[in-house]
């Protein structure tokens, strides 16, 4: 307990603001707001501008401080207008800082100064409850955290956001599906702080339930079939949302597993994960080709998309693909998807084996289904894909049959010649499979490697499999 206690107290002293971090971003945070405030005016737009976020709610991080400015602008805006116009006064107001459009359920506009994020979103101007838009509650989240964390228990968000980060379970974005700041927030409210949150997840064996505001007592079964997700907090503020519904189930387990593993061997490293050190190319060479298992990599250069657009094209691509291969029986042992956001995006595909057997077998019906049976007889009896059979075999009708692929590439490659969308490959994708397929298998990978060293970085990590907190724990 005490090595618990002394390593958070480390840490916060690492991640909380200074007065100086403080007095830089109460600065860049009142001047952000006067510039938004100005553009709309100039625009003719009427808004109420106000800092949100962490930066409102004191709970943000020293070494990554964020500002988010919202524009509650009137209800008369219509909804498709209202990404357009918003993204225009935002740009107004951060000229000549980068800018990175982003989209969340409308755009909005992503800048840097002094290499602080800046965020500008639009919201409506609605009473509680009356939302028209999903960010419409946000100045509403902000007022309730407000009020019911304290100096100590923002410490604890802190702490609980840094962790989080740490073993890579932080943000609800579609690239990350992990927790929002907000959850963060409400877990603290709850849990009371980043130590009992933990124990919390680290004892998880079955779905959870958080209602802080009580709105679902004696209605379990309601609540239940609102919100099936493994993880639910019911949004204090609307009580038709799940605040955990962007979490992902591979995300919650991670910080489930982790938790338990901080909480057994205590360390630093939990916070802040050791860099990566990627393989040499040799070493790659050698670790792919006696691996025992056949990797395919597909490598897509330059789409054009805003970061969350791409994510999900993205995403749903790495679906498809492995539908595919498993619908034409190959084994995947793991995939992944990787990305610069910028110039280059990489599926990645661990499969048992790259070449299967020329023959498989298929189970027909059991004997006792016997107008089944006729029917399977009748499909198979003349088959020419048909290498032995029908026969029979354990009580049901068996045949053996030819495979159409039996070699994952050749599968691969006519399948996404023409893009691939009649299986589900995104529609960006598709155009850039279309462009330019490449399928690599193994250490033919190397030139990609080589070429991009945050790609070799991932490839290391994908390669070992192991979280790096687990050696903590073995240790």
């Amino acid at each position: 307990m005490q090595k618990l206690k002394t390593i958070s107290e480390e840490i916060l002293g690492k991640i909380t603001p200074t007065q100086a971090d403080r007095a830089k971003i109460t600065a860049l945070a009142e001047e952000l707001q006067r510039k938004v405030a100005l553009a709309c005016k100039e625009q003719g737009v009427t808004a109420t501008v106000r800092v949100e976020g962490s930066v409102a709610k004191d709970t943000w991080l020293s070494e990554e401080p964020e500002i988010d400015v919202f524009m509650r602008l009137p209800t008369t805006i219509p909804r498709r207008s209202l990404g357009e116009i918003s993204l225009k006064i935002a740009r107004k107001a951060t000229e000549g800082a980068r800018q990175i459009e982003r989209f969340a359920e409308h755009p909005y506009l992503e800048a840097f100064i002094d290499d602080v994020r800046l965020n500008i979103v639009p919201c409506y101007d609605v009473k509680r409850g009356e939302w028209l838009s999903a960010t419409d509650r946000t100045p509403f989240h902000t007022d309730y955290v407000k009020k019911r964390l304290n100096e100590s228990s923002r410490g604890e968000v802190r702490l609980l956001k840094k962790f989080l980060k740490g073993v890579d379970a932080y943000g609800a974005e579609i690239k990350t599906g992990g927790f929002s700041g907000y959850l963060c927030e409400l877990l603290v409210v709850y849990h009371k702080s980043f130590i009992e949150s933990l124990r919390a997840f680290a004892g998880y064996t079955q779905r959870v339930a958080i209602d802080i505001e009580g709105y679902y007592s004696g209605k379990e079964k309601e609540l239940t079939r609102l919100f099936p997700e493994p993880l639910v907090i019911v949004d204090p503020v609307d009580k038709a949302r799940n605040v955990a519904s962007a979490v992902q189930p591979q995300k919650l387990f991670t910080l489930v597993a982790a938790a338990r593993a901080f909480l057994k061997t205590p360390d630093t490293e939990f916070f802040y994960p050791p860099k990566i050190n990627a393989l040499t190319a040799e070493a790659l060479t050698g670790k792919l080709e006696n691996r025992g298992a056949s990797i395919l990599f597909l490598p897509i250069r330059n789409v054009d998309a805003v970061p969350d657009v791409l994510w999900g094209q993205l995403y749903k691509t790495q679906r498809a693909l492995r539908k595919l291969a498993e619908l034409n029986d190959f084994k995947v042992l793991r995939d992944a998807v990787w990305s610069d956001e910028k110039t280059l995006n990489v599926f990645v595909f661990e499969l048992e084996q790259r070449v299967l057997p020329g023959v498989r077998k298929h189970l027909g019906p059991p004997l006792k289904r016997e107008k089944e049976c006729e029917n399977f007889l009748s499909k198979y009896d003349s088959n020419g894909g048909v290498v032995s059979g029908p026969y029979v075999e354990d009580g049901r009708w068996v045949v053996e049959l030819q495979r159409r692929f039996t070699d994952v590439v050749e599968l691969l490659k006519e399948k996404l010649e023409d893009g691939g969308r009649n299986i589900g490959v995104a529609e960006l994708m598709s155009q850039a499979f279309r462009e330019k397929l490449g399928v690599l298998v193994n250490s033919e990978v190397v030139d990609v490697y080589r070429d991009n060293r945050e790609f070799a970085e991932f490839l290391t990590g994908f390669l070992s499999g192991a979280p790096f907190w687990l050696k903590i724990d073995e240790a």
